[in-house]
Parts: C-alpha cells; sequence; structure tokens
C-alpha cells in the first residue's frame, strides 16, 4: 500500500489540482503544501483540512477489514457510489412524494385502492 503523502499528491492530481490550486482549498501557503506533499509528517488537524480541499475523508480502517475496503475501492472506478440497496417503504414515499402526477396519466386497470 502506498504512503499517505503518495495517497495525497494522488487524489489531488486525480482531481486534476496543481498544487497551486491548494492554498485557496485549504488555507495554508503553497510552500508549506509543497513541502508536506514532498517529505512533510503533517498534524491531524493539517491532515484534516488537506483531506477536506480534496473531497475525502480520513479513516482508521482495521487490518482485517484492508483487502475489502480496497477491492471496493478499485472496483468502484468513477462510479463513487455505495452498493445498491433495496428500495424502503420511506424510499418509496419520498418518489411519489416528489413526482405527484405518478399514476394520474397511465393507463391501466387499477381501481381507486392500487388493485
Amino acid at each position: 500500500m502506498m504512503n499517505l503523502l503518495q495517497q495525497i499528491k494522488n487524489r489531488r492530481l486525480a482531481l486534476k489540482l496543481k498544487q497551486n490550486d491548494m492554498p485557496m482549498r485549504i488555507g495554508i501557503s503553497r510552500q508549506q503544501y509543497q513541502r508536506l506533499e514532498a517529505k512533510g509528517n503533517p498534524r491531524l488537524d493539517t491532515l484534516e483540512l488537506i483531506a477536506k480541499g480534496l473531497n475525502s475523508d480520513i479513516m482508521l480502517i482495521p487490518k482485517e477489514k484492508l483487502n475489502a475496503v480496497l477491492a471496493v475501492l478499485e472496483s468502484d472506478g468513477n462510479n463513487t457510489s455505495l452498493p445498491h440497496k433495496q428500495p424502503t417503504h420511506a424510499d418509496e414515499q419520498k418518489k411519489l412524494s416528489d413526482d405527484l402526477w405518478k399514476g394520474l396519466l397511465e393507463d391501466g386497470d387499477e381501481d381507486d385502492n392500487g388493485n
């Protein structure tokens, strides 16, 4: 697994950001950021700022779960959504409230009770 500094750089490049873009995103000088990315040992609060600036989160992943997490990240590609779950009744109600016209213009043999 690559080290944290390499992960930070790779994430920045994946977002098509230059080192010069980072100070505006995280509130540190360009020189500080360059030094940090090259050989830094960031404090936790600085690391949190960098993660936020890179639209990322910092996580501690238990070693026994690391391979599973890496597999999900690698197979995910450009799709950043979570695995699909079955819709719940609340999801269906939200869909219905979002589409007030649902069912009004559809052909069907349903009675007023949906049967």
